[in-house]
């Protein structure tokens, strides 16, 4: 007799084997600079090809997660109980999505500070040399 979850547990298992390569060519979310320590970071970075580099990172787990939830849905469509099963696999990418969200966050506030960085350099270049004129 095959278990009930056993179809979900395949998924999870591809999922979490797709995340495991996919994480493992990236860094932990330790390494990446917090918005608060980026300043001292950014100075030995190139700031926009880290980025980049990271979105790339995780539009590949995004991609895989997606891959894994698309057959998941398709398994759920051989079975009695579909509904159920599509709103199990909708609920458990869901869950696999919600870390993805949360580092590109901490990307989009990197970029800020960074763009942030930059026009005030290029302010400070225009800045006149004499300040005692009004």
């Amino acid at each position: 007799m095959m278990h009930r979850f056993a179809p979900l547990a395949v998924f999870a298992w591809m999922v979490g084997g797709l995340l495991g390569v996919a994480y493992a060519q990236s860094p932990a979310p330790s390494e990446v600079p917090a918005p608060s320590e980026s300043a001292p970071a950014f100075k030995d970075l190139q700031v926009p090809a880290f980025i980049a580099q990271q979105r790339l990172a995780l539009a590949l787990q995004r991609d895989a997660i997606v891959r894994a939830d698309q057959a998941q849905q398709l398994a759920c469509w051989q079975k009695f109980a579909v509904n159920a099963c599509l709103i199990e696999a909708r609920r458990v990418r869901r869950q696999a999505l919600v870390p993805l969200d949360q580092q590109e966050l901490v990307l989009n506030a990197q970029e800020r500070q960074w763009r942030t960085e930059q026009r005030e350099k290029r302010l400070q270049g225009k800045q006149p040399d004499s300040r005692d004129k009004p």
